[in-house]
């Protein structure tokens, strides 16, 4: 990219300090540090979670002789994982921090004696099959335990750059490559108080998200392999148009369930004690994964494979099924006070999406259909055209689908520009009864 010439004037730096090579050489040791670290993290609450995951649903039911995918345990392992996630929730100091509803991917810092708290009902969710991704607590953990280690060991480093390298530390190590994280911080960067072009800007999150994906990677972990769908091929003028209609039909979809978001966690918290709306919301997600079965549970990766690796054998009826199944359990769960993230859902349901929308129009190839699922629904529950972009090549595994996604997302966008984000605002907290008059609370801040 050509630079600016010797008659050209001098861009404006703005205030702070100036990213030298000395200062980003030094700034690079605690970013190693925290890639490293926040992989870490990761991994131990997934390993964790897939431990009981392994007692839940395949020990338990071999030691009592069922079949780990009965209606009935369905419905028993999740209202028993709404109820224990309610008792922490109420009775863990700390609450086990905010209500992931009303908080964003970037997280803000929590005190250290709210995170106990917060791991476990992560690790409750994820291993009992609650319909969300890890993402949005276990940010919330590493900004928090990043601020409060790097206080500690180098002071000079300010604790907003100190979250910033958590946030993409995490991205990369969660995603498996830094990547996802560039894309991400690419919109980020212009708050940065420091000099410097959008790639000295970059440096340090990069260096964050390159240790955190390569941690990943080293301890077997990542956004999974590619699908064994044959790839897209040769670009095809229709297939902009078949493409759009699915990517668009998919944002459309998940608008659906973003608008009754707000209506269902008003209907949820007005129970007003965490025992009794989560574990409502426990028996809800038992019910529809007794509907649903087991394709529609848990956070969506693993069963995004299982959907396509035999795309035959679900055809249009069953997929539209899974698609009403799995966005109820995503509002539900979103609502009723669970802690998670909502981005891996998201893209379990474009999946299907896609793979409805290939069913429904024969001339569309398969991946690139799959792809505009992700693409539409990611962006429309995500709010970011990069991310979505990334994860919908990432699932198809197919590059050759990208110029096609490039001018699909256009308008995609538009149906989602206008509308709400998935997120509860201080607006719709404040239609429903103040937390500070809860009873149970026995403080004005859960987190």
């Amino acid at each position: 990219m050509p630079g600016p010439t010797a008659a050209s004037p001098a861009p404006a730096t703005p205030p702070g300090p100036q990213l030298t090579v000395r200062r980003l050489v030094l700034l690079s040791i605690p970013a190693l540090l925290i890639g490293v670290l926040s992989a870490l993290s990761l991994w131990l609450l997934e390993q964790i979670a897939d431990r009981l995951d392994d007692v839940l649903w395949t020990n338990t039911p071999q030691a009592l002789g069922i079949a780990p995918d009965a209606p009935w345990w369905i419905f028993t392992v999740l209202t028993a994982t709404g109820i224990a996630v309610g008792l922490v929730v109420w009775l863990v100091p700390g609450h086990a921090g905010p209500d992931s509803a009303t908080t964003e991917l970037a997280a803000k810092p929590l005190q250290l004696w709210v995170l106990p708290g917060l791991v476990v009902v992560v690790i409750l969710s994820l291993a009992g099959g609650v319909s969300l991704g890890p993402e949005n607590p276990i940010i919330a953990v590493n900004v928090s335990l990043a601020i409060a280690l790097v206080a500690r060991i180098a002071k000079a480093v300010p604790p907003e750059l100190t979250g910033a390298l958590a946030i993409s530390a995490t991205i990369g190590a969660l995603f498996g490559t830094p990547v996802a994280a560039a894309l991400v911080f690419t919109g980020m960067v212009g708050e940065f108080k420091m000099g410097g072009s959008l790639w000295d800007k970059l440096f340090l999150p990069l260096v964050a998200a390159g240790a955190g994906s390569v941690t990943t990677f080293l301890l077997g972990g990542g956004f999974g392999t590619a699908t064994p769908l044959a790839p897209y091929g040769t670009p095809q003028a229709f297939d902009l148009l078949l493409g759009a209609i699915v990517a668009c039909a998919a944002a459309a979809f998940g608008l659906v369930g973003i608008y009754l978001f707000p209506l269902v966690h008003r209907a949820f918290h007005a129970l007003r004690h965490p025992m009794l709306y989560i574990t409502l919301g426990g028996v809800v997600l038992g019910l529809l994964g007794m509907i649903g079965g087991p394709i529609t549970l848990f956070k969506g990766l693993e069963q995004s494979g299982e959907l396509l690796a035999d795309p035959d054998a679900y055809p249009p009826g069953q997929l539209a099924v899974i698609l009403l199944v799995k966005m109820a359990a995503l509002v539900v769960a979103a609502s009723a006070g669970f802690r998670g993230g909502r981005i891996f859902p998201a893209v379990f349901l474009g999946v299907a999406a896609g793979m409805l929308g290939g069913a429904l129009l024969p001339g569309l190839p398969l991946s690139l259909a799959v792809a505009c699922g992700v693409l539409g629904l990611v962006l429309a529950i995500a709010r970011d055209g990069w991310v979505a972009l990334f994860v919908a090549v990432a699932m198809v595994g197919d590059i050759t689908v990208l110029p096609m996604l490039c001018i699909i997302v256009l308008p995609t966008w538009l149906v989602v520009t206008w509308a709400r984000e998935m997120l509860i605002t201080p607006a719709d907290l404040a239609r429903e009864r103040p937390e500070a008059s809860l009873p149970w609370t026995g403080a004005r801040s859960a987190g």
